[in-house]
């Protein structure tokens, strides 16, 4: 049964930690490696598509963590989702962009990103892991 509260949660989470980390990491920390390595194509990128993309990847994540971690624990919750959804991530947009456009030097790009999207998808497996924790039960005695 979905809970649409923990999925609200998840995508307004998600969105909270990724989009500030986004905004800093790629165009404030390093956007000048970034504009050296060609990576930005636009002068300018639109930001509201980022927010979009962002917004969306955690609707998804925030529906598929109770079926790839329900019932594990909150650290094995936690890397189970940071893992699969991360290197999912990585070959779509890292190893696709290396593909698809000209970056050098590669190295750069490899480990710079993958340094991000490591942060990134440690911050929101954690978050849902917490998001998605079992409620200790109360036990009542009923004796008093």
């Amino acid at each position: 049964m979905l809970n649409y509260k923990k999925i609200v949660l998840g995508t307004l989470g998600y969105a909270a930690i990724t989009f500030p980390l986004a905004i800093v990491w790629h165009l404030v920390l390093f956007k000048a490696t970034y504009d050296r390595l060609g990576y930005f194509s636009r002068e300018e990128p639109i930001i509201a598509f980022g927010f979009a993309a962002i917004f969306i990847q955690g609707a998804i994540l925030s529906l598929l963590y109770p079926f790839l971690c329900g019932g594990l624990s909150f650290v094995k919750g936690a890397i189970t989702i940071a893992l699969v959804m991360g290197i999912y991530h990585w070959t779509m947009h890292v190893l696709a962009a290396a593909a698809k456009q000209k970056i050098e030097p590669l190295s750069l790009w490899f480990g710079l990103e993958t340094a991000y999207l490591a942060i990134q998808f440690t911050l929101a497996g954690l978050l849902l892991a917490f998001i998605y924790r079992e409620s200790p039960r109360v036990v009542v005695n009923s004796d008093l």
